[in-house]
């Protein structure tokens, strides 16, 4: 029988030491702001890009020589590239470094917006458009992974909460600050405003980001015919979606084709990834009850988030007659709404550690504003206007970062990139088809609203005589120019018409509702991604070891983790990479 075991050696790995999480990564609110500021600045610049040429798109169109066919296509180009690196970007950071792919994305961004600012026709136009939704891709999944991997879920809804903030401000701003440029130095600034917030964010993501790298126990593997099917998959569904209806009929044999390749790709792809090593998509995650139902509130809550971007610019400009810039002051009760909630909500659940009740009242909030807003008219007061959109975007506040929050929460680290990304690449997907289905059902309303109207409606003068062909054409009017007669007829239309569109985004809400009522409560972690994937590797460390001194119990000395074996005969231990121990016996032995 051992009388007595010494603890020799204890030794350390020179290469990968395993330190304690303990100390090492606790930093002041301070320290933390400071760490993800480039992540900040690049978030914003990545939503603003996408806003601050929507009350432009006109301008620059007419100017490039551009048909409506190329006016949809600048739009779409974009959410398309968006919509379909998002996933490819979040599997990749959990493959390799995320602080070298932050940066390539923020360059593709910045290189891609520099040359749409030269474009010279739309056609080059939409190439570079392609180039920056990419870019912004990256930036829109990799930011929340950085989050992720250096603030624990406990501390991050207050951080989560700023950078909702900003989301909100480059999401609703977007617009008036297009609107501005575009009256004051012309359309191209649209593109150079962001130039220097991106470079800001490329010198502050250098200096100030240090993230851990993946750990990874074999080769990286890519699923490159995963990412192929996704692309074509997606890609093709969104035109499809996008252009059917305008470009080409329902039941036409494009449209036919298009859905017909469109279904087969994403069934190849969802087959595709029970099958990689490294699926982009990995299926394993919809067995998380969390991620299922968050990615279901995540598709509803992205239609009424899109739409509000998308209609209330149309709102204020087609149906109560104002310019960019003054639609654009007029969403303000909108931003206040949702940044205010994003940031208050935010605190309150680091403080507290309570998510779900401020998630369900959120998503009330949410279905009660959208259902305001199917109620408006050209003449809806003001001040009524104001309100629905302060709910609306305080319902929105309190739901979207929180969404990504208690994935994180609720997800193993090494898929922390593909969960979280993939939350926000069904949002954007569900509020790109949201948002032109509503834009379908908004043109068809509008006509019929207008030709009911005009049907008993005598010209008396000149001006009204030559404005009606125009309102025939079916080309968005310019109201400001019409006789005051037919401009009252335009903007109830129009009112009424984008009123009838966010009814689609009523139930939708009500499913985002149910959806967060049957999220598992799950208390908030107080540890970070990189503190739990620092424990994973302890804990195999020890489990190895253990395992090793009961195999080698009755040997004269037991080395752990990569020292020499114990006799010429045995052996060595396989390495571990961490905790070097040596265990001897002194020699002495006691009898019964």
């Amino acid at each position: 029988m051992v009388d007595t075991y010494q603890l020799s050696t204890l030794e350390r790995s020179p290469v990968t030491t395993i330190s304690s999480p303990a100390h090492d990564t606790v930093r002041s609110p301070r320290e933390v702001f400071t760490a993800i500021s480039g992540l900040v600045v690049g978030m914003f610049v990545a939503v603003l890009s996408g806003t601050v040429v929507s009350t432009s798109m006109p301008v620059i169109i007419a100017d490039l020589g551009g048909t409506q066919s190329q006016y949809t296509w600048v739009i779409t180009a974009s959410l398309l590239a968006t919509a379909v690196s998002t996933p490819i970007w979040g599997k990749l950071a959990d493959l390799v470094d995320r602080k070298i792919l932050v940066q390539i994305s923020l360059i593709l961004f910045t290189a891609g917006t520099v040359i749409a600012g030269f474009s010279t026709d739309t056609n080059m136009l939409i190439a570079v458009r392609v180039i920056q939704g990419i870019g912004v891709g990256g930036l829109m999944s990799l930011v929340m992974i950085a989050v992720a991997l250096i603030i624990s879920p406990r501390e991050r809804g207050k951080y989560m909460g700023v950078v909702g903030g900003i989301m909100a401000l480059g999401t609703i701003g977007g617009p008036l600050l297009g609107g501005l440029l575009t009256d004051v130095w012309g359309w191209r600034s649209n593109f150079f405003v962001g130039v220097p917030f991106a470079l800001l964010a490329l010198v502050l993501l250098q200096f100030t980001l240090h993230l851990p790298k993946p750990q990874r126990d074999s080769r990286v593997s890519i699923d490159y015919f995963g990412i192929v099917l996704l692309a074509v998959g997606v890609s093709t569904l969104l035109i499809w979606v996008s252009m059917g209806g305008s470009q080409f009929e329902w039941d036409s044999s494009t449209s036919i084709m298009l859905a017909v390749i469109a279904g087969v790709a994403i069934a190849a792809f969802i087959t595709v990834e029970f099958f990689v090593k490294e699926p982009i998509v990995p299926m394993s995650l919809f067995r998380n009850r969390t991620f299922t139902l968050s990615v279901i509130a995540s598709i509803a809550i992205g239609v009424s988030m899109f739409a509000t971007s998308v209609f209330l610019a149309q709102y204020f400009q087609l149906a109560r007659g104002a310019t960019p810039t003054e639609s654009g002051l007029m969403t303000i009760p909108m931003i206040i709404g949702q940044m205010g909630a994003s940031i208050i909500i935010g605190q309150l659940v680091s403080r507290f550690g309570k998510w779900k009740g401020w998630m369900l009242t959120g998503s009330v909030l949410t279905t009660i504003g959208v259902s305001l807003m199917s109620t408006l008219r050209y003449d809806t007061p003001f001040p009524l206007v104001a309100v629905y959109m302060f709910v609306l975007g305080a319902g929105l506040g309190m739901v979207m970062q929180n969404l990504t929050l208690i994935v994180q929460n609720d997800t193993a680290p090494q898929q922390l990139g593909a969960a979280s990304s993939n939350v926000n690449f069904f949002r954007t997907i569900a509020g790109t088809i949201g948002v032109t289905v509503m834009g379908s059902l908004l043109s068809t309303s509008v006509a019929g609203y207008m030709t009911d109207s005009l049907k008993d409606f005598v010209p008396s003068t000149q001006d009204e005589i030559d404005a009606l062909p125009h309102l025939a054409s079916g080309d968005v009017p310019k109201v400001g120019q019409l006789p005051d007669t037919i401009r009252a007829i335009v903007e109830g239309a129009y009112g009424h018409g984008i009123a009838d569109a966010f009814i689609i985004a009523i139930p939708l809400a009500v499913i985002a509702v149910i959806a967060i009522a049957f999220l598992k409560n799950k208390p908030l972690s107080t540890k970070n991604a990189a503190e739990q994937l620092r424990e994973q590797a302890e804990e195999s460390v020890l489990e190895v070891s253990e395992a090793e001194v009961g195999a080698t119990m009755s040997t004269g000395a037991i080395r752990i983790a990569g020292t020499a074996s114990a006799s010429p005969s045995s052996p060595s231990a396989p390495s571990t990479g961490s905790v070097t121990t040596v265990l001897e016996r002194d020699g002495r032995e006691s009898r019964g």
